[in-house]
C-alpha cells in the first residue's frame, strides 16, 4: 500500500484560547497534503499542531510581525518545530502584491492554504496559488453575518444558533462555496468568550483538521452559497455601540452581550458614559435594591446586592454585573452607591516596603513611564490586557498567598488605590460580605425549611451562567418543589478554578492539620444542629421515610464528618530501610500528600449520606472538591454548602453544581485540572467516566457502582431474624439501596416458611408520607424510576417466575411502589441477573446440604459489591463467607455498615472504598523522599 505524503498545506492562525486542543485520530489517513499556514493567535497554533499530528506536512508559516519584542503563539509553535516561519507586516502595497513576498510564498510549494484566521489581505494569486487553493474559518453560519464580528452580531441578533464555517476562498467576502458547516444551540446568557470557548474553538479545529483531510481525500465538497438570507456587518465601534434602552430587555440583553468586551456597550449615567458587562436575564424576581436614573430607560434601573438591575419596554429585567467609567475604572455594579466611600488604609513598615516592591514591578511594565507616582493610572499610561495578567502574576508570586484577579486590576487603576486594595487584601479586610443566601422556603413537618437552589460556587450562592432553571420534584406527590440552578459547562470551568485557586494559593492548602479537623468538627455540629432541617429537606426531595432520613441518611452523615476530621492530623508516611550509598548514608521515607481538586458525583439515593462517605475523606486529606449532586436530589447538598460556609470552610474549598450528568459529569471527567474523581452509580455510566478520565489527564477514579447481591439463608438460621433482615435487605429505604440483597438463595427445607412469613410481615407495613412517623415504605426517587420497576417486574412475570406479591403501583398520588416478591426464579432469567434497585425481592430456591452449588450460582454475577449469609453454623458462615466474591459479606446480619468499616465492591462493581482509613488513602498520593548525608 502506497502512503501520499506530498501535499503541503499553509495555515493561518486564529483567536485565542487557554490550554491546548488534543484531536485523537480515529483512523489511519493515506492521503497527507503539503499545506501552508497563514494567520495567527492560538487558534491557528492548534490548528497547524494538530495538522501536523495527523500527518500532513506543514511547508510555511506566514504570520504577522512579533509585537513588543513577543511572537505570535502560532508563530512559537512552527520555529519551535523548525517550520519556516515568515512574518510580512503586509501582502500588497495599495492593492498590489509585493512581489518578494509573492516569490517566498511560491518557494515553500504548498497544495493548500489554510486559513483558520487572518487578520491581514491575502491577493488572490496567493489564493488560487496552490493545487487545492484555499479554505478559511469563518465563525458563522453563512451566507449569514459575513464580514467581521461575526461572533458579536451573531448575539446582537439574537440567533438562536451559532455555528462556523468553512469555506472555500474566493475573490468576494466570505462568499466562497462552502465545504463544511457545524452549529450549536445559543444558550440565554452566552457571550462572546462563552460561545467561542465552549463551542467555536473546540470543534473549529477539530472540523479545519476534518475538512483538510476531506480534500486530500478528494471527498470535500463545494456547495455554493445562496443570496437567501445573506447579511454582511462591519466592525462595531465604541461610537456606535450605546445601548438603546428603549426595547424589549431582550434585545437590550443581545446588544450588552453581543459587545462584551470589546468594544463595550454603554449608557449614559449620572451625565458620563458608562460600560456595561456581564449581562443576565432575571429569571426571578428583582431583588430589592436602590433606584438609578439612566438616560433613555423606560424607568429607573435597581442597584441591588448583587448587580444592576435594567428594565426594557416590555418589563422584563435584565442584571448587568459590572461597570466601567471614562477613566478606565471599572467596580462591580453592585457597589454603584457606595464604590467612593472606602477611606484610606495607614501602611505598617513591612507594608511600606511591600508597596516599593511593587512599585518596581508597575515601572518594569510601564517603561515609557518616566517614574510611577501614587497618581499614576495604569491604563492610561498604556497598559494593556496582557499586562493585566502580568501585574497580577507578577505580584503573587512576589506575596505567596494573595487572592488577586484580573479584574481587581481594572476595579483600581491607580497606583495608590491599587497599593490600598493590595493592603485591605493582605490583612483579609476584604473578606467576602455575608453569605447572601435566595431560600426558597417551605412550612412542612411542623417547620419552616430553608432550602438554598443556586449553584455555590467560590463560596457563594449563584445562578447558573447560562440562567437555566429545573424543577425539582416531592416525589410524595409530584408536586414541584423549587426551581434550582441548571450549571452549564462554564459553571464547572469556574468551580473547578474555584477549587484550584483555593489549593494552590488559599489558607486550605497552608492550614495545619490539626485545625482543618476542627473545621470538619464543625461541619458535623452544625449538620447535627440542623439534623431536622436537613432531614425533612431529604424526605421531601428523595422520599426517604423521615425517620430513616433523620437515623441513617443525616445520622451517618454527622458520624462520617467526625471520623474523618478525627484522621486529619493522623496521616502519616514512613522510614524505609535501603541500601546505603557507602561511604554516605541515606535516609528514605514516605510523605502522603492531597491530590488537589478532586470531583465527586453523587447518586440520588442517599444524597447527603453519600456526599459525606466522599467529601468528609477528600476534606480530610488536604483536597478541594467540586460536587455534583443527583439532578434529582440537590437540595441537601446546596443545604450543606450553606452550613460549610457556617463552619468557616474557605471559599472555593468545597462547590456545588446541581445539574445534569451529560453536562456537568462529563465535563468534570475531561476538565484536566481535576486530578481525582470519586463516582458512585450506574456501572455503564461509571465505564464512561474511567474512558473520560484515562483520555483527559489519567485522573485516579473511584466507582462504586451496580450491585446484584447475593443472601443465602440455610436451613440451620435463627428464622425470624432472617426473615427481619432479610426483608430489611430489600426493602430497606425504598429497596433503593446500592448494596440491597439483588437476589436472595434460601434452602429448599424452609423455602415455602420464610415466602410464607415474609408476605405476612409485608401486608404489615404502612404506605404513605414519608413525613408521617408511623410510614414504613415510602414512594420511589422519580417517576423514571418508578416506571423501569414496574417494567422490571412485567419481565420477570413474562420470563414466568412466580409473582407472589405486589408488582404494582400503588393507587394513590406520588411514586409509590408495592413491596413484591417473586419466587421460582431461575438463574438465567434478567431479574435473576439485573438489578432492580427498587423493593422487589427475587427469591431463588437451592438444594438442601449444596453449599458449594449455591455459592456458584452466588457467584455467578459480574457484580460484586455486597453479600450475606445466614447460619448458626459459624463453619459453615466462614466457609462461604471466605468465598462469597464480593467487597463487603454480612453475616447473620445485614446493611450493617459502619464509618470505620472500607465499604466497595469488586469486578463490575467498581474498585477503591468509600469509609475508613482506605477510603482516606483514595485521596491521597504517596510521595518518597531519600536523602544523603
Amino acid at each position: 500500500m502506497t502512503i501520499r505524503t506530498g501535499v503541503e498545506v499553509v495555515v493561518w492562525g486564529g483567536h485565542g484560547q487557554k490550554g491546548p486542543l488534543e484531536i485523537h485520530p480515529l483512523q489511519c489517513y493515506q492521503n497527507k497534503l503539503k499545506l501552508a499556514i497563514i494567520g495567527q493567535s492560538l487558534f491557528g497554533q492548534e490548528v497547524y499542531s494538530n495538522l501536523r499530528k495527523q500527518g500532513h506536512k506543514v511547508v510555511g508559516v506566514f504570520t504577522v510581525p512579533d509585537k513588543d519584542g513577543k511572537a505570535d503563539p502560532l508563530a512559537v509553535a512552527a520555529e519551535k518545530d523548525g517550520t519556516p516561519v515568515f512574518k510580512f507586516p503586509r501582502w500588497r502595497v495599495k492593492g498590489k502584491p509585493i512581489p518578494e513576498v509573492v516569490e517566498a510564498y511560491k518557494a515553500v510549494g504548498a497544495e493548500l492554504n489554510v486559513m483558520p484566521f487572518c487578520s491581514q489581505f491575502i491577493p488572490m494569486n496567493i489564493i488560487d496559488q496552490p493545487k487545492h487553493g484555499s479554505i478559511i474559518y469563518h465563525p458563522s453560519i453563512l451566507p449569514l453575518h459575513r464580514g467581521a464580528s461575526a461572533i458579536n452580531w451573531t448575539l446582537i441578533h439574537g440567533d438562536k444558533k451559532a455555528g462556523f464555517t468553512v469555506f472555500w476562498a474566493d475573490d468576494g467576502l466570505d462568499t466562497g462555496p462552502i465545504l463544511l458547516q457545524r452549529d450549536c444551540d445559543v444558550e440565554p446568557n452566552d457571550t462572546v468568550d462563552t460561545l467561542y470557548n465552549r463551542f467555536l474553538f473546540p470543534e473549529g479545529i477539530k472540523a479545519m483538521v476534518e475538512s483538510v483531510q476531506l480534500i486530500a481525500d478528494g471527498k470535500a465538497p463545494k456547495v455554493p452559497q445562496t443570496e437567501e438570507g445573506a447579511s454582511y456587518e462591519g466592525i462595531q465601534k465604541k461610537s456606535n455601540a450605546k445601548v438603546n434602552l428603549a426595547q424589549p430587555a431582550e434585545a437590550i440583553h443581545n446588544w450588552i452581550r453581543g459587545h462584551d468586551k470589546v468594544p463595550g456597550a454603554w449608557t449614559v449615567i449620572d451625565g458620563q458614559p458608562v460600560t456595561l458587562y456581564g449581562s443576565s436575564m432575571l429569571a426571578r424576581s428583582v431583588p430589592a435594591g436602590q433606584p438609578l436614573d439612566i438616560e433613555g430607560a423606560s424607568q429607573p434601573g435597581i442597584v441591588t446586592k448583587n448587580g444592576l438591575v435594567l428594565y426594557g419596554t416590555d418589563g422584563k429585567a435584565l442584571m448587568v454585573k459590572n461597570l466601567q467609567f471614562e477613566d478606565g475604572k471599572m467596580i462591580p455594579a453592585s457597589k454603584y452607591f457606595s464604590s467612593g466611600e472606602s477611606s484610606s488604609v495607614e501602611l505598617t513598615d513591612d507594608e511600606k516596603k511591600m508597596a516599593e516592591e511593587i512599585r518596581n514591578i508597575w515601572k518594569g511594565i510601564l517603561s515609557n513611564v518616566p517614574a510611577v507616582e501614587d497618581t499614576t493610572d495604569f491604563f492610561k499610561s498604556g497598559a494593556a490586557s496582557m499586562d493585566v495578567v502580568r501585574l497580577v502574576e507578577e505580584v503573587k508570586q512576589k506575596c505567596a498567598g494573595i487572592q488577586l484577579q484580573n479584574e481587581d486590576v481594572y476595579m483600581a487603576t491607580t497606583f495608590q488605590d491599587f497599593i490600598q486594595m493590595f493592603v485591605r487584601k493582605l490583612r483579609g479586610e476584604d473578606q467576602e460580605e455575608e453569605l447572601v443566601v435566595d431560600y426558597t422556603k417551605k412550612e412542612v413537618n411542623n417547620m419552616t425549611v430553608k432550602m438554598p437552589h443556586q449553584c455555590f460556587i467560590n463560596g457563594k450562592f449563584e445562578d447558573a451562567e447560562n440562567g437555566k432553571t429545573y424543577n425539582t420534584i416531592n416525589p410524595t406527590d409530584g408536586s414541584v418543589i423549587c426551581k434550582v440552578s441548571y450549571a452549564s459547562v462554564g459553571d464547572v470551568d469556574r468551580a473547578v478554578a474555584a477549587a484550584k485557586e483555593a489549593y494552590d494559593n488559599g489558607p486550605w492548602g497552608k492550614m495545619n492539620p490539626r485545625d482543618r479537623g476542627s473545621l470538619l468538627y464543625k461541619i458535623a455540629d452544625l449538620m447535627e444542629e440542623h439534623q431536622e432541617e436537613l432531614a425533612t429537606i431529604e424526605s421531601i426531595d428523595s422520599g426517604a421515610v423521615y425517620t430513616l432520613a433523620l437515623k441513617t441518611h443525616v445520622g451517618m452523615s454527622i458520624q462520617t464528618f467526625r471520623y474523618f476530621a478525627g484522621w486529619c492530623d493522623k496521616i502519616q508516611g514512613k522510614t524505609i530501610p535501603i541500601n546505603q550509598a557507602r561511604p554516605n548514608r541515606n535516609l528514605t521515607f514516605t510523605k502522603k500528600e492531597p491530590l488537589g481538586v478532586c470531583a465527586i458525583v453523587i447518586p440520588w439515593n442517599y444524597p447527603l449520606m453519600m456526599l459525606a462517605w466522599k467529601s468528609a475523606a477528600c476534606l480530610a486529606a488536604g483536597n478541594t472538591l467540586v460536587l455534583k449532586p443527583a439532578q434529582v436530589t440537590p437540595l441537601t447538598a446546596l443545604k450543606f454548602a450553606e452550613l460549610s460556609v457556617k463552619a468557616g470552610i474557605p471559599k472555593g474549598v468545597i462547590n456545588i453544581l446541581p445539574g445534569s450528568g451529560g453536562m456537568v459529569g462529563q465535563r468534570l471527567s475531561d476538565h484536566p485540572d481535576i486530578r481525582k474523581l470519586g463516582f458512585t452509580g450506574s456501572t455503564p455510566i461509571g465505564k464512561q467516566i474511567m474512558k473520560s478520565c484515562a483520555l483527559s489527564n489519567l485522573k485516579k477514579v473511584s466507582l462504586e457502582l451496580g450491585g446484584k447481591s447475593p443472601l443465602i439463608i440455610f436451613s440451620d438460621c435463627d428464622m425470624d431474624k432472617a426473615v427481619r433482615m432479610g426483608m430489611s435487605s430489600v426493602f430497606f429505604n425504598k429497596g433503593e439501596n446500592c448494596i440491597a440483597a439483588g437476589r436472595l438463595f434460601v434452602e429448599e427445607s424452609i423455602h415455602d416458611e420464610f415466602i410464607s412469613r415474609v408476605v405476612e410481615e409485608i401486608k404489615k407495613m404502612k404506605i404513605g408520607d414519608p413525613l408521617d412517623r408511623s410510614t414504613d415504605h415510602g414512594p420511589q426517587n422519580h417517576r423514571a424510576h418508578l416506571d423501569k420497576l414496574l417494567e422490571y417486574c412485567e419481565v420477570g412475570v413474562k420470563e414466568g417466575a412466580t409473582l407472589v406479591y405486589g408488582g404494582n403501583q400503588v393507587d394513590r398520588p406520588g411514586f409509590f411502589m408495592e413491596p413484591t416478591v417473586f419466587t421460582d426464579v431461575e438463574d438465567h432469567m434478567f431479574i435473576a441477573k439485573e438489578e432492580s434497585f427498587g423493593p422487589v425481592m427475587v427469591v431463588s430456591k437451592f438444594k438442601d446440604g449444596d453449599v458449594d452449588g449455591v455459592l456458584q450460582r452466588a457467584n455467578d454475577t459480574e457484580f460484586g459489591l455486597a453479600s450475606g449469609v445466614f447460619t448458626r453454623d459459624i463453619n459453615k458462615a466462614m466457609y462461604v463467607s471466605e468465598r462469597l466474591e464480593a467487597g463487603t459479606v454480612f453475616v447473620n446480619t445485614y446493611n450493617k455498615t459502619d464509618v470505620a468499616s472500607p465499604f466497595g465492591g469488586f469486578k463490575q462493581s467498581g474498585f477503591g472504598k468509600d469509609l475508613g482509613e482506605d477510603a482516606l488513602m483514595e485521596y491521597l498520593k504517596t510521595k518518597a523522599v531519600t536523602v544523603e548525608y
